[in-house]
């Protein structure tokens, strides 16, 4: 079965775009392809057992396995070599993705403290959409512990 947000936007997003917009060719719809989850950790180079609870949290947030990125370069001021784990991040197509996208849009941003509607201006010129979020404690999935 597939999840509510993707049937809402099959049966009636779709055709709306389509008759407002009037596209000719399906493929020219706008979609959502995928949402990519990055955490950096700033304190992994000190404290490693902190982006082990990082990973976790964001397995739980998603339902999927995180992959730990790891340093590209060196960089002396940060106390950062080269292969050091720095952070994690998923990437969520299909049914994962619309079922997190429903979570976020329902669930986590209405716990947002003083959210003001998201920005416009975080679109970039290739259509990418970019949301920062300072706490993870604003998912459902999350126990303050």
């Amino acid at each position: 079965m597939k999840p509510r947000l993707q049937q809402h936007y099959e049966k009636n997003v779709r055709s709306r775009l389509t008759q407002e917009f009037g596209y000719r060719n399906p493929l020219q719809i706008p979609r959502v392809e995928k949402i990519v989850l990055n955490v950096g950790v700033g304190e992994a180079p000190k404290n490693p057992k902190l982006l082990d609870s990082v990973v976790e949290e964001l397995g739980l947030i998603t339902g999927q396995k995180p992959v730990v990125t790891r340093a590209r370069k060196s960089v002396s001021n940060f106390g950062i070599r080269q292969g050091m784990p720095i952070g994690a991040m998923v990437t969520l197509r299909g049914a994962r993705m619309y079922e997190f996208l429903d979570r976020l849009i329902n669930a986590a941003i209405p716990r947002i403290r003083d959210f003001r509607g998201l920005p416009t201006r975080a679109f970039d010129g290739r259509g990418y959409y970019t949301l920062g979020i300072k706490e993870q404690m604003d998912f459902p999935e999350i126990d303050y512990d």
